[in-house]
């Protein structure tokens, strides 16, 4: 039959049903007989295909079919005229237009009352639409695959429950083994036995509070040596904000520790032979000054001892730097317990400042308590010291500033000479850190104050 826009009415009830279904349906139905000549064609089939039915029916249903496929309809025919139903398949066919179109095809037989084959139905879906969704997935993963397989970092991911359920080619060739030999796996024989205990206890404690995790221990190669990595994971979270899933790394860090291993024996080389040469100078000095001041001597020692001090703090960080707190406190070991009481300190105690701002503000403090003891605020049984120091980086020009502030003790006077100690307090330190020096020696108290560019001063 012909396509209609309504069944015929001499159909009984169930066929006029069955006529409405046809030609209501989304998909595609063709009726064809044994050579392929199409008999119907519902309204679906002429806006997928853009022929009318008076256009197809009566014509071969190969008009649909390019030329590279027309084998599959000669085995769409053989296979009906068998009596067998041909399953969905995915093809490609023409439209009016010229171009092509994807189908889902379904092809069954035709049977008369009597059960004679008399041709065949084809139900066909457009999924082209469907299609290009797949393409993108395919794509997306196949971008994905890409990506995660060639990065230089081990990859995984793991559900909600911290349970990994997937690991990048980098994992398998690190280890050495295939995805189905990983799922027999303990995985906990990958890590070192010293540190897997710790390491579960802090992954099972950032699962629980689903916040990122990051953490630094060995892991077994293949080679069945253990390398130190980096390991970082991050929560996945759902619209709602639920931890729905984890993606994590591990960054190989062995050469980069044993570079800084190297690094700090180096510096502990170094530290040493500095300090060998510090003694060098003491011994020299106590040779050579049989007829020099007893307390010029001593004097000299202690500003040894003192740039020995800030060499240890800047070594113990890997002359990283060092905080300013820490700078004051070691040059005020020799009063330590004035420290809180006569000595007061206020400033940002985690403000970590470079090296060559660290050993020259240390020699300074130092040669100010020096001058305290000696003759200012501490030379007394009531004077006090004030240490205060502060960074502004907000500012116009960002600035470091520091103040040692004397009261209480003797009247000062203007010093009538400069000598060694005022070298250490003013200009080594304004070679130092380009910074203005001011020394105000009023009767009350020596006042020091330094203002400095805070890029001389600050670590970044």
């Amino acid at each position: 039959m012909s396509r209609a826009d309504d069944p015929p009415r001499h159909l009984a009830p169930a066929d006029a049903h069955l006529a409405a279904i046809v030609e209501s349906s989304s998909d595609a139905i063709i009726s064809k007989d044994l050579d392929g000549i199409v008999q119907s064609w519902n309204r679906s089939a002429e806006r997928i295909f853009g022929w009318t039915a008076d256009e197809m029916v009566g014509q071969s249903i190969r008009r649909l079919i390019p030329a590279d496929r027309q084998d599959e309809e000669d085995s769409i025919l053989r296979r009906v005229r068998a009596g067998e139903l041909v399953p969905k398949f995915d093809t490609v066919r023409m439209r009016k237009d010229g171009s092509s179109v994807l189908l889902a095809v379904t092809v069954s037989p035709i049977k008369a009352s009597d059960g004679t084959i008399i041709g065949a139905s084809k139900i066909a879906h457009d999924i082209t639409e469907q299609a290009l969704v797949q393409q993108n997935l395919e794509d997306s993963e196949l971008r994905f695959r890409a990506l995660a397989d060639n990065i230089p970092q081990l990859a995984w991911m793991a559900g909600s429950d911290g349970e990994p359920f997937w690991f990048n080619q980098r994992w398998y060739e690190f280890i050495g083994i295939t995805p189905e030999e990983l799922g027999k796996l303990d995985r906990t024989t990958l890590q070192h036995p010293d540190h897997v205990d710790r390491v579960r206890a802090k992954w099972r404690e950032e699962i629980a509070s689903g916040q990122r995790w990051e953490d630094v221990f060995p892991l077994r190669g293949k080679d069945g040596q253990y390398r130190w990595f980096l390991s970082r994971a991050q929560p996945i979270r759902n619209a709602a904000g639920e931890v729905t899933m984890w993606f994590g790394t591990n960054t190989d860090v062995t050469q980069q520790r044993e570079h800084e291993e190297q690094i700090e024996l180096l510096m502990g080389e170094v530290s040493h032979r500095s300090k060998n040469m510090l003694a060098i100078v003491q011994s020299i000095l106590h040779r050579t000054a049989a007829d020099v001041d007893p307390e010029f001597v001593a004097g000299f020692e202690k500003r040894i001892a003192a740039l020995a001090a800030n060499q240890d703090m800047l070594i113990h960080r890997g002359w990283t730097g060092a905080t300013v707190s820490e700078i004051v406190h070691s040059q005020l070991q020799p009063v330590g317990e004035l420290v809180g009481g006569r000595i007061t300190l206020a400033g940002p105690a985690d403000l970590v400042i470079k090296p060559r701002a660290a050993e020259a503000l240390g020699l300074a403090v130092h040669e100010l308590l020096t001058n305290a003891i000696k003759y200012g605020a501490l030379s007394s049984h009531d004077g006090t010291v004030s240490v205060t120091w502060k960074a502004d980086s907000a500012s116009g020009a960002p600035t470091f500033e520091m103040e040692w502030r004397e009261s209480g003790g003797p009247a000062v006077t203007t010093p009538s000479r400069s000598g060694f100690g005022s070298i250490l307090i003013e200009r080594n330190v304004r070679a130092a850190v380009h910074a203005e020096v001011q020394i105000d020696y009023a009767p009350k108290g020596l006042v020091w104050t330094i203002i400095a560019p805070f890029e001389k001063v600050v670590a970044s």
